[in-house]
């Protein structure tokens, strides 16, 4: 017998699942994040959070006190839970297409555990036509199957969930109504779509971010080209005139969904529009560039390099496809002594921020943690600011 009021999440101990799990528990859902790795796991079930994620750690402590929320590596303790919520990540391959054949195989280890009522809500990115995979894989032991995609920034879940709108789709009208009755108690603002038109609304919502600031560091690129400032001219486009407001600072931008969404719409219509790709090829080549342009100026096998931020954006600890983390593996590859520290992430690699300044010849700005506007860098250092982000007033 399956309990409405407990819901499992598949990626439970994920950046996606663990704030939609606390965020279910809070609005009174018994919520039991599943997962594979063990370590978050563990931190989680101490009321610790395994990643940043603004003001979560106090509610986590309250509700794994309470008894509302259990992190746990048991796939089977789905059976007793009326909805199952999948948050695994879905990765592309090395030529850039979707790897789906370990997230298919998810789905043929999850139905020997799924009975005719239970409701599987996919929340993942995916490419188009993978919910008609998954119902012809769960279908005779599911009659309940929904896509509704996360749209949150990461780090901003709990902030984020209650003010956005949720996109649900069903295979059939039940499906919508029992997973509008879920996200309306998060959200209130519910949005009815197609399947298929779901899974390109997500798609089309990164590919379209990313767009934008693969734009913006073609500009860059173009500028420099003419010793020119970018930051500067960007200013002076936007103040005083909205039409270019959002036109956003240039910089490395990436990151877990952007680039890979991206990637997966571009494969979805078998690479037909090339535009897509340039755009990956502009963002994903600004380490590329960047080190061209200082190695035209300075003999860099003479030089210490510092990258100063690692993470795939500001106030983050992850750096899941992080520009700033393939810029040092570039400048390794090329054999220069390179330093990098970050204020969120830190493993064996990394150094203090003392001890970078202190040390490189050459500083480049990799991702714009706020308390790095304070630091005071000596003259005698070359500081390579992308988006201008020094410059702000």
């Amino acid at each position: 017998m399956t309990n409405k009021k407990e819901i499992a999440i598949i990626g439970g101990a994920g950046h996606i699942g663990t704030p939609l799990g606390i965020n279910l528990s809070k609005i009174g859902f018994k919520t039991i994040l599943i997962d594979n790795n063990l370590k978050n796991i563990k931190l989680i079930n101490n009321g610790k959070m395994p990643f940043f994620e603004i003001g979560s750690e106090k509610i986590l402590k309250r509700l794994i006190k309470e008894k509302k929320l259990v992190a746990t590596n048991m796939l089977q303790k789905v059976e007793n839970c009326k909805t199952i919520i999948i948050c695994i990540g879905t990765p592309i391959n090395k030529n850039n297409h979707p790897e789906l054949e370990n997230f298919f195989l998810f789905f043929y280890n999850l139905k020997k555990y799924l009975k005719k009522n239970h409701h599987v809500i996919v929340r993942s990115s995916i490419f188009p036509g993978t919910i008609d995979k998954i119902k012809q894989i769960i279908g005779k032991n599911c009659n309940l199957i929904s896509y509704c995609p996360e749209r949150i920034a990461q780090g901003y879940s709990l902030v984020e969930q209650g003010k956005i709108s949720q996109i649900v789709a069903g295979i059939n009208e039940k499906s919508f109504i029992e997973a509008k009755k879920i996200f309306f108690k998060i959200s209130g603002n519910i949005l009815k779509a197609k399947i298929e038109e779901a899974e390109l609304i997500k798609l089309f919502s990164n590919a379209y971010r990313y767009s934008h600031f693969s734009l913006s560091n073609l500009m860059y690129m173009m500028c420099e080209e003419k010793n020119l400032n970018f930051p500067k001219i960007r200013k002076l486009m936007v103040n005083g005139y909205d039409r270019n407001k959002s036109i956003p600072y240039s910089g490395f931008v990436s990151g877990p969904c952007l680039f890979k969404d991206t990637m997966q719409l571009s494969s979805y219509y078998k690479n037909s529009y090339k535009i897509l790709e340039n755009i990956r090829k502009i963002n994903e080549g600004l380490p590329n560039f960047v080190f061209k342009n200082l190695n035209k100026k300075y003999d860099l096998k003479k030089k210490k390099i510092g990258v100063l931020g690692l993470t795939f954006k500001p106030e983050s600890d992850d750096v899941r496809d992080s520009l700033p983390m393939k810029m040092v593996k570039l400048l390794k590859s090329k054999k220069i002594k390179v330093f990098c520290s970050d204020q969120y992430f830190k493993n064996k690699d990394t150094c203090s921020l003392r001890k970078l300044i202190k040390e490189s010849d050459i500083i480049i700005i990799g991702t714009e943690h706020k308390i790095y506007k304070k630091i005071k860098f000596p003259k005698t250092k070359i500081v390579v600011d992308i988006g201008g982000y020094l410059e702000e007033n």
